[in-house]
């Protein structure tokens, strides 16, 4: 059976069949994550006269191609579920290592596009669970995880916080003892001012620096095996430095996130957690609430029958993590109530027209969301999932 390898000389993607018998690494059909076009071909020593004419023509090509990108390296095969990509990826290695905690879908997403990228020397992984050691392993999101968490942090350079929100500060607290000086510490949470200043005075203790993100991007399912190296890109990612923050440190993780595909812009923490109480952390309590109230138990047992794609669609997202939805919630309680009380008075001026027979205004009611929401997506201002 013939293996494709793909590699991009300047535009154009060539394609190259060679057979196993002419591969070095004849013994696996997966590329390996350290293997270049050059272990991939034959042998420069190897005659080719021996060749059918068509097959003498590819191979002569491919060392052509070779020679003249002899640097470039196959994408990691690093999983049977993460096939090798053919695209070339140039950036060099940011951080020598990179930690992250908690290596579910988000951090399992970090961990595969950093080490597709090879923007790290090595991913090292934290978990809390024995048995999610081979689901790291499987899915292969981290060159290596442990329940160790002072083994996993020391000497990284970059630490990932991917773990709801009440655990933050804690695990900042456990691991600070091998925590190196000038490290960078990031997280992914959802709400942003408690994080970063409560996090942040715990890592500058020891000379590291803590700088929040939140990149906006996501999914209803959940565990390292649902990750993807594509999570990110062309995501939003939103920076959020303190007044303290170390500008440096800030320029380097905008560079990393830059680097997984997404697009990087800097916010206030406060401004941040007002703007996503509203287009994020709201919509999350709707669905919820439609999901309570529609599917509840005591309800006709036909209901669910009908519940069909635009119930599906709308609810989607109360599939996520109750654990890191009720963190959210209670963390930006504040704004989120604030939020909860302006589309309780969307939904009485509706139900007012309602009663009011107001067929003029109902119209405008669904015309007007029309237009706003056929605005936003013509702008194509997000492609996340969350």
């Amino acid at each position: 059976m013939p293996v494709p390898i793909q590699s991009h000389m300047h535009s154009a993607l060539c394609t190259l069949i060679v057979p196993h018998s002419e591969l070095r690494t004849a013994q696996s059909d997966q590329v390996r994550p350290s293997q270049t076009f050059e272990t991939m071909l034959p042998r420069q020593s190897q005659p080719l006269s021996g060749l059918p004419r068509k097959r003498r023509a590819s191979l002569g090509h491919a060392r052509l191609i070779l020679k003249r990108a002899r640097s470039a390296t196959v994408a990691p095969c690093i999983s049977i579920f993460h096939p090798a990509s053919g695209i070339r990826y140039s950036p060099p290695v940011q951080f020598q290592k990179i930690t992250i905690i908690g290596v579910g879908l988000l951090g399992g997403s970090l961990g595969l596009a950093a080490r597709r990228r090879k923007l790290a020397g090595e991913v090292a992984g934290f978990v809390r669970r024995e048995v999610s050691l081979k689901a790291c392993e499987k899915a292969g999101a981290v060159d290596y995880a442990t329940t160790d968490l002072l083994a996993a942090v020391s000497q990284a350079d970059l630490v990932i916080l991917c773990t709801p929100l009440a655990q933050m500060r804690p695990l900042a607290q456990q691991f600070l003892p091998a925590l190196k000086r000038g490290a960078i510490v990031t997280d992914v949470g959802s709400v942003k001012a408690d994080v970063v200043r409560e996090v942040g005075a715990v890592v500058h203790q020891v000379g590291a620096h803590f700088v929040g993100s939140h990149p906006m991007a996501g999914g209803e399912k959940m565990g390292v095996l649902a990750a993807r190296a594509d999570l990110y890109a062309n995501a939003a990612c939103v920076i959020t430095p303190g007044e303290k923050t170390n500008a440096n440190a800030v320029r380097k993780l905008e560079k990393f996130w830059q680097a997984l595909g997404a697009r990087t812009v800097r916010m206030d923490p406060a401004q941040h957690d007002l703007l996503v109480s509203r287009s994020s952390h709201l919509p999350h309590v709707a669905a919820a609430a439609l999901v309570n109230l529609i599917l509840h138990p005591a309800g006709p047992q036909t209901q669910a029958d009908l519940c069909a794609a635009g119930f599906r669609d709308t609810t989607r997202i109360a599939s996520g993590s109750p654990e890191m939805w009720r963190d959210i919630a209670l963390a930006n309680r504040k704004n989120l109530s604030r939020a909860l009380d302006a589309f309780m008075v969307e939904l009485e001026n509706f139900q007012k027209a309602l009663k009011r027979n107001d067929a003029p205004a109902i119209e405008e009611f669904f015309a007007r969301a029309k237009q706003r929401r056929d605005d936003w997506c013509a702008c194509g201002i997000s492609t996340s999932p969350e």
